[in-house]
């Protein structure tokens, strides 16, 4: 816990002891994310923030290097999670590692949305790991998917670092970074959450 309310004490002095490996921890971390389906818990949007933040105010970062880095490591990611969907999904070891309920959530989303859902599903965490692949066994022509994914992530890592690399010329996110940093989170998390609300009231039965 001592990390999330330090981040000024602790990723300030990690950066520079790392220097240009931190670029190459960051594109695993988004991979890891985005691409082993196993990992939906490790942070997006928020770490992009916090990464961008922190290339304003420290000269171990450039936001310059940021963006693709981001960029490549969500594209991958989503390329070979659609690929396991292709292919793997089926699997006796990795359906027994998958969250199921997190399973339907994405499979219900991209019946919906179809297409479009590979774009939208970007900004929904927790469910964007399983968008891939749900598109990757319901068989969505690879071309199809590449558009929307390039175009859902590069919307994706634009307003992140953007935002990321505003604030972080801000005085105030700049002194209380950590409070900064969680309030992101929970941010994240809202529309996951709504989606879950929604979805409780619409399946809640009707009082007589």
């Amino acid at each position: 816990m001592f990390i999330f309310t330090h981040l000024e004490q602790v990723i300030g002095p990690l950066l520079t002891t790392l220097g240009s490996w931190s670029y190459i921890l960051l594109f695993a971390v988004i991979f890891l994310e985005t691409g082993m389906v196993i990992f939906p818990f490790l942070p997006g949007e928020s770490l992009i923030f916090l990464a961008s933040t922190m290339a304003a105010t420290h000269t171990s970062l450039d936001i310059q290097i940021l963006v693709p880095v981001f960029f490549v490591a969500a594209v991958i990611g989503d390329t070979v999670n659609f690929e396991i969907g292709r292919h793997l999904i089926r699997l006796p070891w990795l359906q027994r590692h998958l969250p199921q309920d997190k399973q339907v959530k994405a499979q219900q989303f991209f019946a919906k949305y179809g297409s479009k859902a590979v774009m939208f599903g970007r900004f929904v965490p927790l469910i964007r790991t399983f968008v891939p692949l749900s598109a990757g066994g319901a068989k969505m022509p690879a071309r199809s998917f590449a558009i929307w994914n390039l175009v859902g992530v590069g919307i994706w890592v634009a307003v992140g670092c953007s935002l990321g690399y505003f604030f972080g010329s801000i005085s105030f996110v700049q002194t209380h970074l950590s409070l900064c940093f969680l309030g992101i989170m929970a941010a994240a998390l809202i529309p996951a959450a709504t989606i879950t609300l929604v979805k409780a009231l619409r399946q809640r039965p009707m009082a007589r």
